[in-house]
Order: structure tokens, then sequence, then C-alpha cells
């Protein structure tokens, strides 16, 4: 079964956002568990996380439908110890704050080196970032989103993901959430069905199928391999609608949250329902 939804608001509390996601008569759906653009916030509540979880059970919606997004100040890979230890006490906060919400699955960007040391060191550092939050929670999966590689932001070849992956210790908690613009926008053909295939068999041969955990389905108003994050609505953009369709059809897919991050919440419901219209 195919999880469809899109990454919702949840201003006036988090259990709103199951409102939402249900209200767009969604399958999955996506939130952040605090303000994305601040580095601390107000420790979850008893009540909060009560009236949340009533929510998911009242609408159906299971841990296995949820994605939580943490917040985009956070870089794991960061160059200077002082801001990399910042980083990470934020990434094991937003670790913690799914455990207590119940949510199994918190998806991240990697990080960046900002030019000042290498790839390898920096893919390292992340892993190392991930290895400490798991060792301070449970349950939660960290699930890795690749990037488009914008600036100096690691994530954008399959080759990253595998190299964090290698080098964190516990791989029954690690994943990768896999985002169609930013995969275009990196250099992975989407535009047909023979490179659809072509793209996965690589992601299958290079991180492997086993690791993902989700994805963000995207139009692309960037190029191919431009390495510009620009999102756009299913079917307006560069990559055309053939890669959404052809993962509604690949069981692949199953079972994990397929969200949209696309730019016009007003057609969202329309997207949703168009992506289950496409399955066979």
């Amino acid at each position: 079964m195919k999880y469809i939804g899109a990454h919702v608001s949840a201003s006036g509390g988090v259990d709103q956002a199951v409102i939402r996601a249900h209200e767009l008569e969604a399958t999955a759906f996506a939130l952040f568990t605090k303000n994305q653009r601040q580095w601390k916030a107000a420790p979850l509540s008893d009540e909060t996380i009560a009236a949340f979880r009533a929510a998911c059970e009242k609408y159906h919606f299971s841990s296995d439908q949820i994605l939580p997004h943490d917040s985009y100040l956070i870089n794991l890979g960061h160059p200077v110890m002082e801001a990399l230890q910042k980083s990470r006490d934020a990434f094991v906060d937003e670790m913690q704050r799914a455990e207590q919400l119940g949510l199994t699955l918190l998806n991240f960007h990697p990080g960046s080196h900002l030019q000042q040391i290498d790839e390898l060191t920096c893919l390292k550092r992340i892993a190392e970032s991930i290895n400490i939050a798991l060792d301070q929670t449970r349950n939660v999966t960290a699930v890795i989103e690749n990037t488009a590689g914008q600036g100096s932001n690691l994530g954008f070849r399959f080759e990253h993901l595998s190299t964090i992956i290698e080098h964190v210790e516990d791989k029954s908690r690690v994943g990768v959430c896999i985002d169609t613009c930013h995969a275009f926008a990196g250099g992975y053909d989407l535009c047909s069905e023979a490179a659809c295939t072509e793209t996965f068999a690589e992601f299958d041969r290079i991180v492997g199928f086993n690791y993902l955990r989700g994805m963000h389905l995207n139009d692309a108003k960037s190029t191919l391999g431009s390495r510009v994050d620009r999102h756009h609505s299913l079917g307006e953009g560069n990559i055309g609608k053939t890669v959404f369709s052809w993962i509604m059809k690949d069981s692949r897919f199953d079972g994990i949250p397929l969200i949209l991050e696309t730019i016009n919440p007003d057609i969202w419901k329309d997207e949703i329902a168009w992506l289950k219209s496409e399955q066979r």
C-alpha cells in the first residue's frame, strides 16, 4: 500500500497537522515538531503529546505514515566544533521529540562542509553525529535526505548517502529519503521510464532499497544537474509526471511516506488524488 500525503503545517499544535492531513484525504504526512527556523523550543507538554497521539488514532495514522523533519538550522557535518555541538544537541532534541510523540522516523538534511573540510571528513562527521543521537534515543530511525547539492551541501550523490550509512554503527536505525527534485538537480535523470529504471537501479546498487524509509515527491523548476533546489508542482516543472506515475506502480515504494513538498498547497488535495489514481 502507498502512503501519500504532504508536509502540512503544525500551526496551533502538532495535533493540528494530523487534522490538516486528514482534510487533504492523505494517507501520510510530514510536519515540523517545532519552529524549523529556531534553535530551541519549549518542551512538548503531556497535553500536546496526548492530543497528537489521540488525533493520529482518530484519523488512522500510524508512525509508518508520518515523516517529521528537523530544523533547517542543523548542520551535522559542521567544520567548527562549537557550531557542530550546537547542531548535535539540537538534533538529539529533535529525535527525542519524535520519540515522545510515538514517531519512528526523523528526516534531516545531512550537512555541509562550508569549504572548510574535505567531503569524506564531513561525511564521517555526519555519521558520528547520527551515532551520538542514536545512543541517546530509542525507536527512532534517522532518515537522511538526499540534497540538490546547492552550495557546500553534501548528500547529492548516492555515494554520499552510502558513505554516511557505512559509518553509522546501528544500521537498523538509519535510512534515506529520496527527494525527486533534489535527485534531478543533483544529476539523476527522472524524465522517462527508462531513466527512472536506470536511476533507481543505481540507487539500489549504491545504497539499497532496504534503506529507503520515505520520499519527497516534487517536480523541479531547476534543470538536470544544476544543483539548484527549486521545487515545483507535479507535472509543471522540468521533470514532468512520468516519474510520479512510475513510482505509484512500483511496489518497492509501498509502505513508506510519500510526501509532497510542492509549491502550491491549494492543489495538494488534487495532487494526492491524482497520485492515488495512478496506482495499479
